[in-house]
Protein backbone atom coordinates (compact mmCIF):
# COMPACT_ATOMS: atom_id res chain seq x y z
CA UNK A 1 0.00 0.00 0.00
CA UNK A 2 1.07 3.65 -0.68
CA UNK A 3 0.00 6.14 1.22
CA UNK A 4 0.19 10.00 0.92
CA UNK A 5 2.43 11.60 3.86
CA UNK A 6 3.43 15.70 3.91
CA UNK A 7 3.58 15.97 0.38
CA UNK A 8 4.98 12.60 -1.31
CA UNK A 9 4.01 8.85 -1.15
CA UNK A 10 5.38 6.62 0.75
CA UNK A 11 5.29 2.64 1.25
CA UNK A 12 2.89 1.59 4.53
CA UNK A 13 6.04 0.88 6.72
CA UNK A 14 7.36 3.90 6.40
CA UNK A 15 4.48 6.18 5.78
CA UNK A 16 5.01 8.09 9.44
CA UNK A 17 4.06 11.27 11.47
CA UNK A 18 5.37 12.25 14.76
CA UNK A 19 3.83 10.95 18.03
CA UNK A 20 3.55 14.51 19.04
CA UNK A 21 1.36 15.20 16.07
CA UNK A 22 -1.61 17.34 17.63
CA UNK A 23 -4.03 14.75 15.67
CA UNK A 24 -2.80 11.63 18.20
CA UNK A 25 -1.98 13.43 21.18
CA UNK A 26 -5.37 15.57 21.79
CA UNK A 27 -7.38 14.58 18.59
CA UNK A 28 -6.93 17.76 17.19
CA UNK A 29 -7.83 17.04 13.37
CA UNK A 30 -10.34 16.83 11.00
CA UNK A 31 -10.92 14.01 8.34
CA UNK A 32 -13.33 12.85 5.24
CA UNK A 33 -14.09 9.18 4.07
CA UNK A 34 -14.23 9.22 -0.09
CA UNK A 35 -15.94 6.27 -1.63
CA UNK A 36 -13.75 5.24 -4.63
CA UNK A 37 -15.49 3.11 -7.52
CA UNK A 38 -12.83 1.84 -10.10
CA UNK A 39 -10.18 4.55 -9.39
CA UNK A 40 -12.65 7.36 -9.55
CA UNK A 41 -13.91 9.19 -6.24
CA UNK A 42 -17.69 10.21 -5.41
CA UNK A 43 -18.83 13.70 -4.94
CA UNK A 44 -15.31 14.56 -4.08
CA UNK A 45 -15.65 18.40 -4.13
CA UNK A 46 -18.42 18.02 -1.49
CA UNK A 47 -16.00 16.01 0.34
CA UNK A 48 -13.61 18.80 0.22
CA UNK A 49 -16.22 21.47 0.78
CA UNK A 50 -17.20 19.77 4.22
CA UNK A 51 -12.96 19.36 5.23
CA UNK A 52 -12.98 23.14 4.72
CA UNK A 53 -15.69 24.12 6.94
CA UNK A 54 -14.33 21.59 9.75
CA UNK A 55 -10.86 22.82 9.78
CA UNK A 56 -11.83 26.26 9.82
CA UNK A 57 -14.49 25.03 12.67
CA UNK A 58 -11.25 24.27 14.76
CA UNK A 59 -8.96 26.82 13.86
CA UNK A 60 -6.99 25.17 11.59
CA UNK A 61 -5.60 26.66 8.44
CA UNK A 62 -7.62 26.04 5.20
CA UNK A 63 -6.41 22.86 3.54
CA UNK A 64 -4.85 23.30 0.12
CA UNK A 65 -7.06 21.52 -1.79
CA UNK A 66 -5.12 21.30 -4.98
CA UNK A 67 -2.67 19.33 -2.88
CA UNK A 68 -5.46 17.14 -1.39
CA UNK A 69 -6.64 16.59 -4.87
CA UNK A 70 -2.82 15.57 -6.00
CA UNK A 71 -2.60 13.58 -2.99
CA UNK A 72 -6.06 11.91 -3.73
CA UNK A 73 -5.57 10.79 -7.45
CA UNK A 74 -1.81 9.66 -6.83
CA UNK A 75 -2.94 7.42 -3.59
CA UNK A 76 -5.75 5.88 -6.05
CA UNK A 77 -3.38 5.64 -9.35
CA UNK A 78 -1.01 3.69 -6.76
CA UNK A 79 -3.64 1.35 -5.16
CA UNK A 80 -6.10 0.30 -7.31
CA UNK A 81 -9.36 -1.33 -5.90
CA UNK A 82 -12.55 -2.16 -7.28
CA UNK A 83 -14.32 -0.41 -4.59
CA UNK A 84 -12.47 1.63 -1.76
CA UNK A 85 -12.27 3.84 1.25
CA UNK A 86 -10.33 6.65 0.51
CA UNK A 87 -9.49 8.52 3.90
CA UNK A 88 -7.84 12.36 4.02
CA UNK A 89 -6.59 12.91 7.73
CA UNK A 90 -5.99 16.94 8.07
CA UNK A 91 -4.03 17.45 11.61
CA UNK A 92 -2.91 20.57 13.98
CA UNK A 93 0.79 18.82 12.73
CA UNK A 94 3.35 18.53 15.72
CA UNK A 95 2.92 20.80 18.63
CA UNK A 96 3.93 20.75 22.18
CA UNK A 97 1.71 18.26 24.69
CA UNK A 98 -1.64 19.42 25.81
CA UNK A 99 -4.17 22.01 23.92
CA UNK A 100 -1.52 24.67 22.54
CA UNK A 101 -1.41 24.05 18.99
CA UNK A 102 2.27 24.21 17.39
CA UNK A 103 3.48 26.53 14.38
CA UNK A 104 5.22 23.64 11.98
CA UNK A 105 2.20 23.67 10.04
CA UNK A 106 -0.43 20.53 9.64
CA UNK A 107 -0.67 17.34 9.04
CA UNK A 108 -2.08 15.51 5.58
CA UNK A 109 -2.09 12.07 5.45
CA UNK A 110 -4.24 9.97 2.41
CA UNK A 111 -4.74 6.80 2.49
CA UNK A 112 -6.97 3.96 0.63
CA UNK A 113 -8.31 0.61 1.91
CA UNK A 114 -10.47 -1.83 -0.36
CA UNK A 115 -13.54 -2.17 1.01
CA UNK A 116 -16.93 -4.83 -0.59
CA UNK A 117 -20.61 -3.44 -0.93
CA UNK A 118 -22.82 -2.68 2.05
CA UNK A 119 -25.95 -5.50 2.24
CA UNK A 120 -29.25 -3.98 1.45
CA UNK A 121 -30.59 -4.08 4.77
CA UNK A 122 -28.94 -3.94 8.47
CA UNK A 123 -29.71 -3.72 12.62
CA UNK A 124 -29.31 -1.05 14.61
CA UNK A 125 -29.58 -0.42 18.00
CA UNK A 126 -30.10 3.20 20.42
CA UNK A 127 -27.64 3.78 23.17
CA UNK A 128 -28.03 6.11 25.97
CA UNK A 129 -25.08 8.00 25.66
CA UNK A 130 -26.34 11.58 23.94
CA UNK A 131 -24.88 13.79 20.96
CA UNK A 132 -24.07 17.27 22.54
CA UNK A 133 -25.87 19.78 19.66
CA UNK A 134 -24.33 22.81 21.99
CA UNK A 135 -20.88 21.13 21.66
CA UNK A 136 -18.01 23.36 20.18
CA UNK A 137 -17.40 20.84 17.64
CA UNK A 138 -21.08 19.95 16.51
CA UNK A 139 -21.43 19.43 12.76
CA UNK A 140 -17.04 19.16 12.35
CA UNK A 141 -16.41 16.16 11.39
CA UNK A 142 -13.30 15.48 13.56
CA UNK A 143 -11.02 13.37 14.57
CA UNK A 144 -11.81 12.96 18.04
CA UNK A 145 -14.07 9.61 17.38
CA UNK A 146 -13.68 7.84 20.88
CA UNK A 147 -17.95 8.12 21.73
CA UNK A 148 -18.23 6.50 18.24
CA UNK A 149 -16.19 3.55 19.05
CA UNK A 150 -17.60 2.80 22.28
CA UNK A 151 -21.23 3.19 21.12
CA UNK A 152 -19.90 1.04 17.53
CA UNK A 153 -18.52 -1.93 20.05
CA UNK A 154 -21.87 -2.19 21.74
CA UNK A 155 -23.49 -2.70 18.23
CA UNK A 156 -21.70 -5.07 17.40
CA UNK A 157 -22.28 -7.09 20.25
CA UNK A 158 -25.68 -6.57 19.74
CA UNK A 159 -25.38 -7.97 16.26
CA UNK A 160 -26.43 -5.14 14.42
CA UNK A 161 -23.55 -2.34 12.33
CA UNK A 162 -24.66 0.79 13.47
CA UNK A 163 -26.04 2.72 17.13
CA UNK A 164 -27.87 5.38 16.94
CA UNK A 165 -27.99 8.62 19.32
CA UNK A 166 -30.68 11.20 20.78
CA UNK A 167 -29.36 14.49 21.25
CA UNK A 168 -29.42 16.29 24.97
CA UNK A 169 -33.17 16.94 23.93
CA UNK A 170 -34.21 13.48 23.92
CA UNK A 171 -34.65 14.35 19.60
CA UNK A 172 -33.35 11.65 16.79
CA UNK A 173 -30.14 12.86 15.95
CA UNK A 174 -28.05 10.34 14.17
CA UNK A 175 -25.35 7.03 14.21
CA UNK A 176 -21.59 6.54 14.87
CA UNK A 177 -21.21 7.56 11.28
CA UNK A 178 -24.27 7.81 8.88
CA UNK A 179 -27.28 9.83 8.97
CA UNK A 180 -31.10 8.56 9.78
CA UNK A 181 -34.34 8.42 7.97
CA UNK A 182 -37.66 7.39 9.12
CA UNK A 183 -40.83 6.98 7.07
CA UNK A 184 -44.03 8.36 9.38
CA UNK A 185 -47.50 8.27 7.50
CA UNK A 186 -46.06 8.06 4.49
CA UNK A 187 -43.76 10.78 4.26
CA UNK A 188 -39.86 10.99 4.90
CA UNK A 189 -38.01 12.50 6.98
CA UNK A 190 -34.13 13.13 8.78
CA UNK A 191 -33.33 15.13 11.53
CA UNK A 192 -32.37 18.99 11.14
CA UNK A 193 -29.01 19.69 11.62
CA UNK A 194 -29.94 21.68 14.68
CA UNK A 195 -30.36 18.02 16.19
CA UNK A 196 -26.73 18.25 16.63
CA UNK A 197 -25.96 15.71 13.25
CA UNK A 198 -22.96 16.05 11.19
CA UNK A 199 -24.44 17.35 8.10
CA UNK A 200 -23.69 14.29 5.76
CA UNK A 201 -22.66 14.16 1.93
CA UNK A 202 -25.13 11.08 0.99
CA UNK A 203 -27.66 12.90 3.65
CA UNK A 204 -27.74 16.03 1.65
CA UNK A 205 -27.96 14.42 -1.70
CA UNK A 206 -30.60 12.20 -0.37
CA UNK A 207 -32.46 14.93 0.97
CA UNK A 208 -32.33 16.59 -1.90
CA UNK A 209 -33.10 14.15 -4.46
CA UNK A 210 -36.05 12.36 -2.73
CA UNK A 211 -38.03 15.56 -1.08
CA UNK A 212 -36.78 14.44 2.50
CA UNK A 213 -38.44 17.17 5.49
CA UNK A 214 -35.97 17.57 7.97
CA UNK A 215 -37.88 17.68 11.08
CA UNK A 216 -37.65 17.26 14.66
CA UNK A 217 -38.47 13.96 15.79
CA UNK A 218 -38.44 12.16 19.03
CA UNK A 219 -36.42 9.11 19.90
CA UNK A 220 -38.99 6.85 20.29
CA UNK A 221 -40.05 7.45 16.33
CA UNK A 222 -38.33 4.74 15.66
CA UNK A 223 -40.30 2.38 17.92
CA UNK A 224 -43.02 3.47 15.60
CA UNK A 225 -41.66 4.48 11.94
CA UNK A 226 -43.02 2.28 9.21
CA UNK A 227 -39.89 2.75 7.89
CA UNK A 228 -36.52 3.54 8.93
CA UNK A 229 -32.83 3.77 6.28
CA UNK A 230 -29.27 5.12 6.76
CA UNK A 231 -27.51 7.00 4.80
CA UNK A 232 -23.13 7.51 4.73
CA UNK A 233 -20.58 7.34 2.50
CA UNK A 234 -20.19 4.02 2.13
CA UNK A 235 -23.65 2.84 2.97
CA UNK A 236 -25.13 4.92 0.20
CA UNK A 237 -28.98 4.29 1.30
CA UNK A 238 -29.40 1.08 3.18
CA UNK A 239 -32.36 -0.14 4.93
CA UNK A 240 -33.21 -1.09 8.67
CA UNK A 241 -34.70 -4.54 9.30
CA UNK A 242 -34.21 -4.32 13.02
CA UNK A 243 -33.93 -1.37 15.56
CA UNK A 244 -33.10 -3.01 19.10
CA UNK A 245 -36.27 -5.53 19.53
CA UNK A 246 -38.03 -4.69 16.72
CA UNK A 247 -38.57 -6.19 13.51
CA UNK A 248 -39.24 -4.35 10.15
CA UNK A 249 -40.21 -7.39 8.19
CA UNK A 250 -40.77 -5.55 5.04
CA UNK A 251 -37.32 -4.01 4.85
CA UNK A 252 -36.62 -2.43 2.46
CA UNK A 253 -39.72 -1.15 2.42
CA UNK A 254 -41.74 0.72 -0.66
CA UNK A 255 -40.24 4.08 0.16
CA UNK A 256 -36.61 3.22 1.01
CA UNK A 257 -36.59 1.07 -2.18
CA UNK A 258 -37.52 4.07 -4.51
CA UNK A 259 -35.12 6.44 -2.25
CA UNK A 260 -32.45 3.04 -2.91
CA UNK A 261 -33.22 3.13 -6.67
CA UNK A 262 -33.12 6.83 -7.13
CA UNK A 263 -29.93 7.51 -5.16
CA UNK A 264 -28.44 4.64 -7.63
CA UNK A 265 -29.31 6.62 -10.60
CA UNK A 266 -28.05 9.37 -10.10
CA UNK A 267 -25.28 9.34 -8.11
CA UNK A 268 -24.32 6.82 -11.40
CA UNK A 269 -24.96 9.55 -14.30
CA UNK A 270 -22.48 12.37 -11.91
CA UNK A 271 -19.55 11.23 -9.63
CA UNK A 272 -19.28 14.71 -8.40
CA UNK A 273 -22.66 16.18 -7.72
Amino acid sequence: MQIWVNGALRDAGAAQVSVLDHGLTVGDGVFETVKATGGRLFALTRHLDRLTRSARGLGLPDPDLDEVRRACTAVLDANPVPLGRLRITYTGGLSPLGSDRGDNGPTLVVALGETARRPDTTAVITVPWTRNEHSAVTGLKTTSYAENVIALARAHAAGASEALFANTAGQLCEGTGSNVFVVVDGHLHTPPLASGCLGGITRALAVEWTGAQESELPLDVLERAEEIFLTSTLRDVQAVHRVDGRQLSAAPGPVTAKAMRIFDERAGSDLDP
